[in-house]
């Protein structure tokens, strides 16, 4: 059946203004980092995102190579926007980044003005869109000079291929550059992307996200559950099927009896609240000062039901 967004959409998600910009971003975003990709079932992609737009989730988050592979979840977007999203543009905000290996050789990845620009275009055309709303430096270069990687995000604008910029893992003193840089040719930094949670607060110690705060500008975290550790998963050990089992991202030797301890304390405090873990960690997240949103993986509708709930 064609797809018809709830009337109610918009009535119980709270909006926030990124820093001192136009553009008010849904406290939760969906990020496409997992389960959106070729590997993963394309009904169940459509399923979650109808269910975020439903539920006020005007914000996507892609980069170039999400997946897995890489360039699938930007062409499951496109799908999505040929038979869900298509009449719903104009409602939603979309962001992809460019800055991880992507194809090989020495024009696939890292700052350049020629891989910004090539990405981009790359993504557009598996998106099926016409421009994104942000596109981001996904992470600091040190070999390129950052007035190039800059001036690339700056003409992008101008083509009009982006409406804003934001860059994700940067250094402050970088953050800081690109700040000024950036706002001395009328395009200013939306956006700052950076990993923040309760068991990684480096944006907080390192003074990036008071930075952010006092300079106009948004600050979005990302891996606010700590790939699962933040949550119910792991109270009682390792799942044979969950993601430190696979000891890719996640390595079992970070569960030390230490940690499992915090995790079984924090979960008493959030049951305490009539809340789970999971929700007791983003709820952390936004109280901090300069947060504007916080971006959430989802591998069913109920999982990320759960996280509306907060």
């Amino acid at each position: 059946m064609k797809y018809k967004a709830s009337p109610d959409r918009y009535d119980n998600m709270q909006y926030v203004r990124c820093g001192q910009s136009g553009v008010l971003l849904p406290e939760i975003s969906l990020g496409f980092w997992h389960n959106f990709g070729s590997v993963d079932p394309y009904e169940r992609s459509r399923e979650i995102t109808r269910f975020a737009f439903d539920h006020g989730i005007t914000h996507f988050d892609l980069a170039n190579n999400y997946g897995p592979v890489y360039g699938s979840a930007e062409e499951t977007m496109g799908r999505l926007m040929d038979d869900t999203f298509g009449p719903y543009r104009d409602e939603l905000f979309i962001s992809t980044k460019a800055g991880y290996d992507m194809w090989p050789g020495p024009y696939g990845e890292w700052g350049s003005r020629k891989y910004l620009m090539a990405s981009l275009d790359q993504s557009l055309k598996r998106m099926h869109l016409d421009y994104v709303d942000l596109f981001y430096s996904h992470r600091f270069d040190p070999n390129t000079p950052m007035d190039e990687t800059l001036q690339a995000l700056v003409d992008i604008v101008r083509a009009g291929k982006a409406l804003y910029v934001g860059i994700s893992n940067w250094p402050l003193e970088a953050v800081k550059f690109a700040d000024e840089y950036l706002r001395s040719r009328d395009v200013p930094l939306l956006i700052y992307q950076g990993k923040l949670n309760m068991l990684n607060r480096e944006p907080l110690e390192n003074g990036i996200l008071d930075y952010c705060h006092t300079h106009g500008i948004g600050f979005i975290a990302f891996s606010p559950l700590a790939q699962g550790l933040l949550s119910d998963r792991y109270l009682n050990g390792i799942p044979q099927d969950s993601r430190m089992a696979k000891e890719h991202f996640l390595k079992s030797a970070m569960l030390t009896p230490d940690l499992l301890q915090q995790l079984r304390n924090w979960n008493e405090e959030a049951k305490a609240d009539n809340k789970t873990l999971a929700q007791l960690a983003l709820n952390w997240i936004l109280e901090q000062q300069g947060v504007t949103s916080v971006i959430v993986g989802a591998s069913s509708v109920e999982q990320l039901r759960k996280n509306l709930g907060r």
